[in-house]
């Protein structure tokens, strides 16, 4: 059960705060993302504590004029895991399960925020993530993910973007457990294997509900974790039967348009059409980044800024994993709605269903 104490990051276990333990690899993270009704001013924000390495690093990403701004900061935690500021970022919980602020105060980088995000519903605790590597486990962790809107201002150079809860939307998740972080481990395990991950993740933000869907595949396509849930007038309604149709863009794995279709309780269809309009690269926040990846020592109060310029396509093993920024459409019974959202995207390694049979060989 999902409780206020859930809302800071003070887990020692991929499961709610009322059980402990702990691990070396154990992450404890916020993340954050918005944007406007056109989607063309996109901002995201990540910070994490891994209190088994003692160290906390967090980043902003802000998008606008098809440029990707990324700000980056990293320090010692000095075991106080309550203190949720790293450099020139904080993340602030107002009020737990319901209001959250994101503040960014770095003058000499150019960039100045103060963002309050406000959910729409409750949040929804997805179901509990474990994988193994043979005898290994890789991953397990647990994860909330709510839907929100936000209020406030983001400075950037000459740049000010008053930030409307009529106009801006987005979402934002807390998830804990363990997953690879820091250094990789210096023994691999034998025998040597092709790495394996097929990751869509979807939620987005409708006039009068939400809806948040994603699928964990092994190297056969079939699903080894999947959830949907719509959200509306407080009631999270869980589907089943959750399949997809994927169109990649020849030569790539990058995702030209997607079909989901579930089941309500009562057996009638719902079905998504996701467009992407662009995409957003993780590793500005960190993911995958080969030098401030999540978890990496960088020394004490460390900081670093760089930007990517959009309308270049980058397909570099740092540059994978991605958030695609996507028009939502909607259909159940013999009612369209249209919606906004992200579909973030990390596909390594054999997928049969796709045709991928390499570590990153493209669509045919």
């Amino acid at each position: 059960m999902i409780t206020k104490g859930d809302d800071y990051p003070i887990h020692q276990l991929p499961i709610p705060i009322a059980e402990v333990g702990t691990e070396r690899n154990f992450y404890d993270r916020y993340f954050f993302n918005g944007y406007n009704e056109d989607g063309s001013i996109f901002f995201a924000t990540a910070l994490c504590v891994y209190p088994n390495l003692n160290l906390i690093d967090g980043s902003f990403v802000f998008v606008i004029d098809g440029m990707q701004h990324n700000f980056r900061y990293s320090d010692i935690l000095n075991q106080e895991r309550l203190d949720t500021s790293v450099g020139s970022l904080k993340v602030k919980v107002v009020e737990p399960l319901k209001e959250l602020r994101i503040e960014v105060d770095d003058k000499d980088k150019g960039i100045q925020a103060t963002l309050n995000f406000f959910g729409r519903f409750e949040p929804m605790q997805e179901p509990r993530m474990t994988m193994k590597s043979g005898p290994r486990t890789t991953m397990d962790s647990t994860r909330m993910t709510q839907h929100g809107l936000w209020k406030g201002q983001i400075s950037f150079k000459d740049k000010k973007i008053d930030v409307s809860d009529k106009e801006y939307k987005g979402s934002r998740d807390r998830s804990w457990g363990v997953r690879p972080v820091g250094l990789p481990d210096s023994q691999m395990l034998p025998p040597l294997q092709i790495p394996q991950f097929y990751w869509l993740w979807a939620p987005a933000n409708f006039e009068e509900f939400t809806s948040h869907l994603y699928f964990v595949d092994d190297s056969l396509g079939n699903p080894t974790h999947s959830h949907c849930v719509i959200q509306k007038n407080e009631k999270a309604n869980i589907l089943n039967n959750l399949k997809k149709e994927i169109v990649y863009k020849e030569g790539t794995r990058r995702i030209k348009e997607a079909k989901f279709t579930a089941e309500n309780q009562d057996g009638s269809k719902i079905s998504w059409i996701l467009k992407p309009k662009y995409h957003i690269y993780m590793c500005g926040l960190g993911y995958m980044h080969p030098e401030w990846g999540h978890g990496h020592f960088k020394g004490e109060n460390q900081s670093t800024y760089d930007s990517y310029d959009l309308n270049e396509e980058l397909h570099d093993p740092p540059y994978l994993h991605i958030q695609a920024i996507c028009d939502f459409t909607l259909k159940e019974k013999n009612e369209t709605k249209k919606g906004l959202g992200v579909l973030e995207e990390l596909l390594i390694g054999p997928h049969s269903p796709s045709g991928f049979k390499e570590l990153l060989d493209g669509y045919k």
